[in-house]
């Protein structure tokens, strides 16, 4: 496989105070790599660690939207500077959009894509594909999934996978509604409920604390924007609803502990610098407690058309992959970021 690799370049993490609008320096750096631009468009990442290797997984197209050739690759290291491409997908026709890479309960890579076919540059049509890979990176065709028939329609954005006891949980973001949805293999999405979200909910992503408790990061791209952090029991039918004071692009978060969540997300410095456009947009880390209220933001290099994250913890570090414009053409980064600095 070609290998593409930049050489590491060292910047000083900067802090946001959330009391304050005064940034403040902290000594400890970060490294951060540049780690594909193959493509003329590199974006809307996703991570994971599997087989003592990271995976990530990407976005290739000729531009963020009104690219109808997007197609999707994934990339593979064992050390987090050195990648080789091990699957670049494609349909023909038709535009792959945000793969999101997780671990089946049968220890399988899978990557759920959204394929989207356009007549005359409208879309027609959104629909969740599946691919599937074991330890040899020997990835399957994409297929079609099945959405649940009593909520399918014309577009199901199925948007990444998080699995707990053995099933598969995922938002369908649609025009007119959006749904909690889970699936055993990928192949087929059952609804569980509809989430009663104002403000036209779309990318989310859900994880699970060790007792099952969900925990669904929503953006939201009308009313006030705000990001929305919903919880709930199992089985998932009640949730508790609570807004952040920041709005949200590409939304993913891990659990640092049974205490704090960090969340990896766009950052939009106020609602009046968004309404010009997407130059002043950065990518950010944000340190909350279980409610979604933010207590530290770590801003990374990054400008201009930037954000979905990819995370893992692993060996005292967060690892984390975004997409980034700031030097020029839109590339993939990878920063490591010591766990002391989110405490």
């Amino acid at each position: 496989m070609n290998k593409f690799t930049t050489g590491y370049f060292f910047l000083s993490l900067l802090f946001l105070s959330c009391a304050s609008s005064k940034p403040t320096q902290d000594n400890a750096a970060i490294d951060v790599q540049k780690i594909w631009d193959a493509g003329n468009h590199n974006a809307f990442t996703d991570l994971i660690r599997y087989n003592n290797a990271f995976y990530c997984t990407f976005r290739e197209g000729s531009a963020h939207v009104q690219g109808w050739d997007g197609k999707a690759r994934v990339i593979k290291s064992t050390d987090g500077k050195n990648w080789s491409s091990v699957a670049l997908f494609s349909i023909a026709a038709r535009d792959i959009r945000d793969p999101k890479i997780s671990i089946t309960p049968d220890n399988r890579l899978m990557i759920l894509m959204d394929v989207e076919a356009n007549d005359k540059g409208k879309v027609t049509s959104r629909k969740p594909y599946v691919s599937f890979a074991g330890t040899d990176d020997k990835f399957s065709e994409p297929k079609e999934s099945e959405v649940d028939k009593s909520i399918a329609s014309w577009s199901d954005w199925v948007w990444r996978v998080a699995w707990y006891n053995g099933t598969g949980y995922s938002v369908n973001y649609q025009p007119n509604g959006f749904y909690l949805l889970k699936t055993t293999d990928g192949s087929r999405f059952e609804k569980v409920t509809k989430l009663d979200v104002t403000g036209y909910p779309n990318e989310s992503t859900i994880r699970f604390d060790k007792n099952g408790k969900a925990y669904f990061l929503i953006r939201r791209e009308a009313e006030d924007k705000k990001g929305l952090l919903a919880v709930s029991d199992p089985p998932y039918q009640n949730w508790t609803y609570h807004y952040l004071d920041q709005r949200l692009g590409g939304p993913n978060f891990i659990f640092l502990d049974d205490k704090t969540l960090v969340i990896g997300s766009r950052l939009y410095p106020s609602e009046e610098i968004a309404g010009e456009g997407n130059k002043r947009h950065q990518s950010a880390v944000f340190v909350t407690d279980l409610n979604g209220k933010i207590k530290k933001t770590i801003v990374l290099p990054s400008g201009g058309d930037t954000s979905y994250p990819g995370m893992v913890v692993y060996d005292n570090m967060l690892w984390y992959s975004y997409y980034s414009s700031h030097e020029g053409k839109t590339s993939i980064y990878f920063a490591k970021i010591p766990l002391k600095q989110l405490k």
